[in-house]
């Protein structure tokens, strides 16, 4: 999970009755040249200073909140947004580059309020409420539906929120099993953008210091690539069954098997034939043997009353490396470090494609506690959720043990192409991407023809790749004839990806857990195939239509 970055500058400069806030582009962004760009296309630069009047009327307001957030959309978006662009013609990205977006224009203006006197506040606080009605506006496009299991009985999650609560912990979520996600946090009343949904004093997190007070540690720390994280792991192992654990009762709402695609059997594995989940899977499983073989029997043998063998087991061992994938969080502390933490009553946060929280991760250093502020409005009885990550499908069910409902924007397939490929590409500004990648052509808001529903930077590198000059002087019929040419490879590179997909046709609805969860996955991954296939398709047809009709030529 991912701790909240500073992005720009929090200045509201004042002149007369006039304030301008001050919206800039960090040099430090790892996508610094492609935003630059993207800003200047748009009129911007990497520094915009909007002008909002003390009293202001709603159309000026409107103006100047449109241009924040195009500003701001392009200043947060991520890789995967970046390269595929906007999603409609309102200009937008994704649900998590609009919240973003906002909270941060948000921020800036509630820096700016503070620093103002009452009476000079009226602007300000009139495009603070405008703002907050496009977090209600997003919202109400967003809101998912929640069916709570009765009939499960929640009553060690609910010892753990009072155990939580005489420990300091304020919460304005229950505890609650939800249909299809198993166990999640529901809100208690209606809770707004900037409330607190949970805040959880840094004496019960979990972190590597209770390691450095542990037996194990002087053991620990004279091993070779010993990590915070490795430590942690044999940590939790022996903790789980101390029976005078500060920590007892958190241990015993856990569960005994957590259901990640690390468990996953033969049959579920046999299924994921030629899904990008079957190389992932196969990758994490074989690091994790290695990392284990490393370290047993050899430490319970010199050491067994510090690591007894019945304790460390490759399964008590797999069991753990669930535990901290699924529930770790990592926390910017006070001191500047970032360290990997287990969060008590926060892991039963579920993951969503329109998260309500998604700042968060840094301890407050006037509270000591950790903050989960809301970023968009949850109801009472709504499920609360936050978001794990920019992760593709694959990565959440090997790691947490879920496929996202609705269309996951990182559901990407990555293309490699060969470095003589690249020749002649240097003058295209979109061709410095160092993997290109398609996904569901359904997300695609591509309307030019020319593109085919296909991504527009991978067009471009293929185009230029084949042909250095014909994206500028060469005639319309070489152009066409060297889409057809490239549509042709791509039917062919998932034309094949398509065969080698497994077959799940024979699966029965009695099947495991595992299975089907990889029935679902590889479903997923046909319907993406298939719709690239089919953008293929009607590409080459209407290319071919064209060049029958003589197009281009002299």
């Amino acid at each position: 999970m991912e701790e909240d970055k500073q992005l720009g500058s929090h200045d509201a400069v004042e002149a007369d009755d006039v304030y301008s806030l001050v919206l800039e582009l960090s040099e430090n962004d790892p996508f610094f040249e492609k935003k630059k760009k993207l800003l200047c296309d748009k009129g911007f630069g990497m520094k915009e200073s909007i002008h909002i009047k003390r009293s202001c009327c709603p159309d000026s307001l409107s103006t100047a909140l449109k241009l924040m957030l195009q500003i701001a959309r392009i200043i947060h978006l991520d890789e995967v947004e970046l390269y595929f662009g906007e999603v409609d013609p309102l200009g937008h990205y994704s649900t998590r580059n609009e919240m973003e977006a906002l909270n941060w224009i948000l921020s800036l203006v509630d820096a700016s309020i503070l620093s103002q006197l009452k009476n000079q506040k009226n602007g300000l606080q009139d495009l603070r409420i405008a703002i907050l009605s496009c977090f209600h506006e997003l919202a109400a496009k967003n809101t998912e539906e929640s069916k709570v299991d009765k009939n499960y009985s929640c009553g060690k999650e609910n010892c753990l929120i009072d155990w939580a609560k005489r420990k300091g912990v304020q919460t304005n979520l229950q505890i609650a099993y939800i249909e299809g996600a198993g166990r999640g946090a529901i809100a208690v009343k209606d809770l707004d953008v900037g409330d607190i949904a949970l805040e959880i004093p840094l004496s019960i997190i979990i972190s590597e210091e209770l390691v450095h007070k542990s037996d194990m540690y002087q053991i620990l720390e004279k091993i070779d690539g010993m990590t915070p994280e490795t430590m942690l792991l044999l940590w939790s192992m022996k903790e789980k069954h101390n029976c005078n654990s500060d920590f007892k009762i958190y241990f015993e709402t856990l569960p005994e098997h957590f259901n990640t695609g690390l468990s996953f059997g033969v049959d579920a594995i046999m299924t994921l034939e030629g899904t990008l989940l079957l190389e992932e899977l196969t990758q994490a499983k074989e690091h994790l043997r290695t990392q284990y073989d490393a370290l047993f029997p050899e430490l319970s043998n010199a050491h067994p009353d510090i690591f007894p063998s019945e304790q460390y087991t490759w399964e008590h061992f797999l069991w753990a490396c669930e535990l901290w994938y699924s529930n770790s969080l990592k926390i910017m502390f006070a001191d500047g470090k970032l360290r990997t933490c287990l969060i008590p009553v926060a892991s039963f946060l579920n993951h969503s494609l329109y998260p309500h929280i998604v700042r968060y991760g840094k301890i407050d250093s006037a509270t000591n506690s950790l903050k989960f502020p809301l970023s968009r409005p949850c109801s009472a009885g709504e499920q609360c959720c936050l978001r794990y990550g920019s992760f593709a499908s694959s990565h959440l069910i090997t790691f947490y043990g879920f496929l996202p409902e609705g269309n996951n924007p990182y559901d990407v397939i990555p293309l490699d192409f060969d470095d003589d490929q690249a020749d002649g590409v240097e003058d295209c500004s979109l061709s410095n991407w160092t993997t290109h990648m398609v996904r569901g052509t359904w997300m695609s808001n591509n309307h030019d023809i020319f593109y085919y529903g296909l991504p527009s930077p991978l067009l471009d590198y293929l185009r230029r790749a084949r042909s250095p000059t014909s994206c500028t002087t060469t005639t319309l019929r070489a152009k066409l004839e060297c889409d057809n040419e490239i549509l042709e490879n791509l039917l062919s590179i998932f034309s094949g990806m398509m065969d080698s997909f497994g077959d799940t046709e024979s699966i029965n609805s009695n099947a495991s857990w595992d299975v089907k969860v990889a029935v679902k996955y590889n479903d997923l991954q046909k319907m993406i195939v298939s719709s690239i296939l089919t953008s293929c398709y009607s590409g080459k047809n209407m290319v071919n239509h064209e060049l029958s009709k003589g197009a281009g030529e002299e």
